[in-house]
């Protein structure tokens, strides 16, 4: 009997408690940085295509029509794939979804660097981002579900970071790839290669490598566990607990593992666990999140960026409109001559600059941000960013400064951070065998809205460019009151779980 008691130190605990007892170190290190680098890999399938729009466009010939065709038609991929994926990642697993989605994407992109026209590049990089559309809610799943509570909200925030600077390191690759101008002839297909194709192809890389690492991994031990198998999931946390412990730490002699009372009354079909997501208790949070995501419209911006801080530079060149808000200087910047000393089809390096700038910036406060995030809470630090960088926003159009308003409006884009945040919560709100479809469905409904946003700010910018600082970052600051009806996440703890994983076998 004590021989038994030896061996079952712990007997039966929690599925989060055993997670803890399984520690944070080398097998949770690599999950990290293994979440952050698919994020890369999808934010290089899915934002490559403002890099390769302009630099495409002499020899594809494109009129700016078929640039809005092919800007478009990746966000049109993510929007379709992403509930699709979020569904399948909920199905059939994390690590297996996710390996398809790498491979299947990669070869798509690639094979898009072999266009040979407009229209074969645009299906093939919105095929390419339908298969794609799934890594963000999917790895996050993953990471949630691999890491203890304790790790969780540091380990979501900093893997967000990648998708943050994905954009920066995609600038920085295209910084010394796209002036070059090489041109080899390939006659059985009559195209040129050259330096857009070069960057297509670069941009699949990082889906590549991720799925070779992702072979190496384990599935997500809660998704295992959240299927029944019980016994796979136990297996799963002793080989996390030797990489993390070392292998002298052996297996954590835990008996049993007890479920949440959420996961264990998961649906039985596949209709009744998409609808479960719009019955109580879940119907709040998916409301909630979804709002949250929705008035959150800094993709909109970013998806004008490039061209503000272009016209922002020529105005400031000039000497002129120094006193002026941002919104007054892109409207000085329609009356300017087109500048004679810029190549045709070329990427601006100013540009490209503030994009690798803004993306470090915005990197550096989601790190630091993380550092204290497990004090605040997730809910408390998602209110003061959405008060603070919405008011900010609002400044912008009001300030008659050139470099105050461009400052303020560097905060406002700061807020984007808010989306790691709200990541986080809505992984910590939903069970297991929901997480991934219900992560991606939200972000999906917030993509719709910031795909006509991209559309209305196109005509703000052009007639009433105050309008649009006002009206979309005020809705983003109102957020801050959505975000009372949610729990402060700092008491949900479990009391039981502390002294669950303190619990000692008498001697």
């Amino acid at each position: 009997m004590a021989n038994e008691d030896k061996n079952d130190r712990y007997g039966k605990v929690s599925f989060e408690a055993a997670l803890d007892l399984a520690g944070f170190g080398l097998y949770s290190y690599q999950v990290t940085a293994l979440a952050g680098l698919i994020i890369i890999a999808f934010g290089c399938i899915g934002f490559g295509t403002s890099f390769i729009m302009p630099t495409s466009a002499c020899e594809l010939q494109t009129t700016g029509a078929q640039k809005g065709l092919i800007s478009s038609g990746p966000i049109i991929g993510i929007i379709v794939g992403a509930i699709i994926s979020g569904y399948l990642g909920d199905k059939f697993g994390r690590q297996r979804t996710l390996l398809y989605a790498l491979l299947s994407s990669a070869a798509l992109n690639a094979l898009a660097s072999l266009s040979v026209n407009w229209v074969m590049l645009v299906v093939l990089q919105t095929l390419a981002t339908f298969c794609a559309a799934g890594q963000f809610s999917v790895a996050m799943a993953y990471l949630s579900e691999s890491v203890p509570v304790g790790k969780r909200n540091v380990s979501v925030f900093l893997v967000h970071s990648s998708l943050l600077i994905s954009q920066g390191l995609m600038a920085a690759v295209a910084i010394p790839i796209a002036p070059l101008a090489f041109s080899i002839h390939l006659p059985a297909l009559d195209i040129y290669w050259n330096s857009w194709r070069t960057l297509v192809l670069l941009f699949s890389a990082p889906s590549l490598l991720a799925a070779l690492w992702l072979s190496c991994v384990m599935e997500s031990p809660k998704y295992v566990f959240a299927q029944g198998r019980e016994r796979e999931a136990l297996d799963i946390l002793n080989a996390i607990h030797r990489w993390n412990r070392g292998k002298s730490a052996g297996d954590l002699r835990i008996s049993r593992l007890a479920g949440d009372a959420r996961e264990v009354s998961a649906p039985a079909s596949s209709v009744e666990q998409v609808l479960s997501l719009f019955k109580p208790p879940l119907l709040k949070y998916t409301a909630i999140v979804t709002a949250l995501f929705s008035l959150q419209q800094h993709g909109a911006y970013t998806a004008w960026m490039p061209s503000i801080a272009n016209q922002f530079v020529r105005v400031i060149q000039t000497g002129e409109g120094l006193n002026k808000s941002i919104c007054g200087i892109l409207s000085d910047s329609r009356d300017l001559p087109p500048d004679p000393d810029a190549a045709p089809c070329s990427l601006n390096l100013v540009t490209l600059l503030f994009i690798l700038i803004l993306g470090i910036a915005q990197t550096s406060t989601n790190v630091l941000l993380s550092m204290v995030v497990n004090c605040t809470g997730r809910r408390n630090m998602s209110m003061a960013v959405a008060a603070v960088a919405g008011a900010a926003g609002v400044l912008t159009a009001l300030v008659p400064n050139a470099y105050a308003s461009v400052a303020l409006l560097v905060v406002f884009m700061l807020g984007i951070v808010s989306m790691g945040l709200y990541t986080a919560i809505a992984v910590a709100l939903f069970p297991t065998h929901l997480r991934a479809f219900a992560l991606a469905l939200t972000m999906t409904v917030g993509r719709l809205v910031t795909f006509a946003v991209i559309q209305v700010l196109n005509l703000l910018l052009e007639s009433n460019c105050d309008v649009g600082f006002y009206v979309f970052n005020s809705l983003f600051a109102a957020s801050a009151v959505i975000l009372v009806f949610l729990p402060d996440d700092r008491r949900l703890r479990n009391p039981q779980q502390k002294s669950e994983i303190n619990l000692e076998a008498s001697s």
